[in-house]
């Protein structure tokens, strides 16, 4: 079975290398193992990267292909990817992890059990450990400062989830639902994995399937990165609320009673009525009190005890808020991103829908052209072995 591992990567020159050279030490034979490395308009080295490891190792896979996304967004990248791939399973991988040698092998052998799509925990994980970086990594990995979703823990069991991290496809689900819906940014996953099982199929996460993502290295970073993630949350209602979990608006709903009660306990004051600074008071108490023992949970099951873990109950509390406010203005910008959405479809004639279909007809088009291609070369070994 054949299989090729997509990566696409905007300005990671400096963790790609590492990367590239865990994809050189994979198990799983490199005589069927195809790798597409898409490039989203990096203003750094990353093409550099890419086009040095393909001119070293071309020779050793199927194939190599460096290719560019000129849309520079997440889900465009992965269109160009899984429309040029031509193995009988696409992994897709995010350039800024990290992958055990056995990755493709294991994720190989459930497909071949019998899967269609499937994938592992995607737990974090540090880059370059410091007093600060361990204090985020710590929040990142707390189910508090998180999300409870399965995928960020190992959990020793294979099951059926909604959605998978780092995932590898049978090419047939994407000859019937297609690719990515470029007008997503972050829930682009949440999305297409909604129409595979739609479609269907099974998700599988499995047991045995690991990799790794690198945690943010600053708190601006962070909290960038969470505001980013509410504020997609928001937007995909306006789109598919029905891939879109509950627990996603667990922050939003956190910032909206925060809000409301804090309103009232400014109006006490101004009116001189102080049962209305009770909500605030009872509200805001009883999550303090819930951050401080999550802090000290989380600080307790570290193996490392750093000083920058008292910034913790600030860090959860900046990181709730952050991700709450994103899907807070996400959920109001839903109409005027929809009408945006709109106008730019009718100056281009071409819709998110459309280039889902395409990216399918391109699948659908290789699927043949392997097929034709096996069968030429099944002739030729025929005539080879015939008797003169």
């Amino acid at each position: 079975m054949t299989v090729s591992l997509c990566i696409i990567a905007y300005n990671e020159e400096k963790v790609l290398g590492s990367l590239l050279q865990q994809v050189k030490s994979q198990t799983y034979p490199a005589d069927k193992t195809e790798i597409v490395l898409v490039n989203s308009c990096s203003q750094d080295g990353t093409r550099a990267v890419m086009e040095s490891f393909a001119e070293e190792n071309r020779s050793s896979y199927i194939n190599v292909q460096v290719l560019d996304n000129p849309r520079k967004n997440q889900a465009s990248g992965w269109n160009v990817a899984i429309s040029h791939a031509a193995g009988d399973v696409i992994i897709r991988v995010d350039a800024h992890a990290e992958i055990p040698e056995d990755f493709i092998e294991q994720n190989i052998a459930l497909i071949e059990s019998g899967e269609d799509v499937c994938g592992g925990a995607r737990p974090s994980k540090l880059d370059s450990p410091t007093p600060m970086k361990e204090m985020l990594f710590l929040a990142e990995s707390s189910m508090f400062g998180s999300s409870p979703a399965g995928y960020r823990r190992k959990s020793g069991e294979k099951k059926y989830v909604s959605s998978v991290f780092h995932g590898a496809y049978r090419r047939q689900v994407f000859e019937k639902v297609g690719g990515f819906n470029e007008d997503l940014g972050r829930t682009e996953d949440n999305e297409l994995h909604y129409r595979i099982t739609r479609a269907g199929y099974k998700i599988c996460q499995g047991s045995d399937i690991i990799s790794y993502q690198h945690v943010r290295g600053s708190l601006s970073s962070m909290l960038a990165q969470k505001y980013g993630n509410g504020k997609w949350v928001g937007l995909t209602m306006g789109v598919c609320y029905q891939c879109i979990s509950s627990f996603h608006f667990v922050p939003f709903f956190f910032v909206l009673i925060l809000l409301c009660s804090l309103v009232l306990f400014v109006s006490a004051f101004i009116t001189g009525n102080m049962w209305m600074s009770y909500p605030f008071i009872f509200f805001f108490g009883c999550y303090l009190l819930a951050d401080i023992l999550m802090t000290v949970a989380a600080s307790a099951s570290a193996e490392k005890k750093y000083g920058t873990y008292f910034l913790l109950p600030a860090v959860f509390f900046l990181l709730h808020f952050c991700y709450g406010t994103g899907t807070l203005v996400g959920l109001v910008q839903i109409p005027f991103w929809k009408h945006k959405l709109k106008k730019t479809a009718r100056q281009t004639g071409f819709s998110a829908k459309d280039e889902i279909e395409k990216v399918r007809q391109c699948v659908i088009k290789n699927s043949a052209k392997s097929e034709n291609e096996d069968t030429d070369s099944d002739h030729t070994e025929n005539k080879e072995e015939a008797p003169e």
